[in-house]
């Protein structure tokens, strides 16, 4: 019989409904060995709620008090989806109720507040906590990954991985709560879409040792939605030129979350250049990876249909398209298969270790940024 773990949302906008979307069609997927149901929520929006309560009928509690949610004894595990501004107090009550979570990036506002989750949780081993990432969860990018795991691209030459939006180069666009620092944080762009470039490069292994950050901040007020209008006070685009030194390796990586890159729309891709073979995956070709393989004179990428050929197998014929649906159901089923007593087949989700260590990069760019100087990434202080 499979194994059932309950599940509270804290927090039920896009990302939980997301959830809920991808747990309500757990059969896609083939011989998983638990699954997720949703028996509790908590938004402080009652609306939100309601959508949970017409469409998901597991769902037993509902309520504006997180604190009550907690402490459900049928709750198994919570998602989180809060403002950065309430991870450490939401986070760390979460741990200390002994509830198993996925929590949203960065897992933390800011280095201080992570380092605070990261305390709670070393007097919670027995807990299986992870960080939201779902991109690396496609085809494509799990074929580069390989690629790299392989050790047969030689000596890398550059690494480069981003992720793109565009829809804030609308200065229309009315304000909502990631362009604010005292609620989005001091990162900006970084802090939102930071751990989803630097999780396939910490799970490499693939540390920057020295950076420097270039921080844009184009728009710097948005209508405030009630006729006037408001200061934006965070990035909007950041580009990190990073050295990355390893036992055996040295070179440069370059890291970009932009919120404004024209012509793009939540574009996530990485490109990793090596002596012997390279590799590379968009999101905005998401059947397709391409390589390259230095077999004598001749030097040419090769393009591969991959269709659906997911980590977790499911019953969509391999003629057809993965997409960002699957993606985040991919990722649910890593972290449920955890839970279960499984390694995620090989691609854990993202780890607490690689939340802080992306924090410690997130910290220095943003002091590189305003300085404008090359600075050293100290991971000591975050694990602290």
């Amino acid at each position: 019989m499979t194994k059932i773990f309950r599940f509270g949302v804290i927090g039920c906008g896009l990302m939980g409904r997301e959830f809920a979307s991808a747990a309500a069609r757990w059969l896609h997927l083939v011989d998983a060995k638990a699954r997720p149901e949703i028996v509790a929520v908590c938004d402080t929006n009652t609306t939100l709620m309601d959508w949970f309560s017409d469409n998901v009928p597991t769902v037993r509690q509902r309520t504006t008090d997180y604190k009550e949610l907690l402490a459900n004894p049928d709750v198994d595990a919570i998602y989180c989806a809060v403002p950065h501004v309430l991870h450490a107090e939401f986070y760390t009550d979460i741990l200390r109720a002994s509830k198993h979570l996925l929590g949203e990036k960065p897992f933390g506002m800011d280095q201080l507040q992570n380092s605070e989750i990261m305390k709670v949780l070393s007097e919670k081993p027995e807990l299986v906590v992870r960080c939201s990432s779902e991109m690396p969860f496609f085809p494509g990018a799990q074929k580069v990954i390989e690629l790299a795991r392989s050790g047969e691209m030689g000596e890398i030459l550059e690494v480069e991985a981003g992720f793109l939006h565009a829809s804030d180069i609308d200065r229309q666009k009315p304000i909502n709560w990631k362009r604010m620092e005292h609620i989005n944080g001091a990162y900006g762009c970084m802090g939102d879409l930071g751990m989803h470039v630097l999780h396939v490069p910490l799970r490499l292994g693939w540390r920057p040792s020295t950076l420097h950050a270039q921080l844009v901040k184009k728009v710097t007020e948005r209508p405030d939605g009630k006729g006037g209008v408001a200061p934006c006070t965070t990035w909007d685009n950041a580009t990190i030129s990073a050295r990355v030194t390893t036992q055996d390796q040295d070179f440069p990586m370059v890291l970009k979350t932009w919120r404004i890159a024209p012509g793009e729309s939540n574009t996530w891709y990485i490109r990793i250049l090596g002596m012997k073979k390279s590799a590379y995956f968009s999101t905005k070709s998401p059947r397709q990876w391409q390589w390259m393989d230095y077999s004598g004179a001749s030097q040419a990428w090769s393009t591969e249909d991959l269709g659906y050929g997911s980590l977790f197998p499911a019953i969509t014929g391999k003629i057809f398209e993965f997409g960002f649906a699957d993606a985040i159901q991919q990722m649910w089923a890593a972290f449920v298969d955890e839970l279960a007593g499984g390694n995620g087949r090989g691609f854990h989700c993202a780890t607490p270790k690689e939340a802080a260590a992306h924090h410690a990069v997130l910290t220095a760019a943003l002091q590189s940024g305003r300085e404008n100087r090359v600075v050293s990434v100290n991971y000591a202080e975050g694990a602290s």
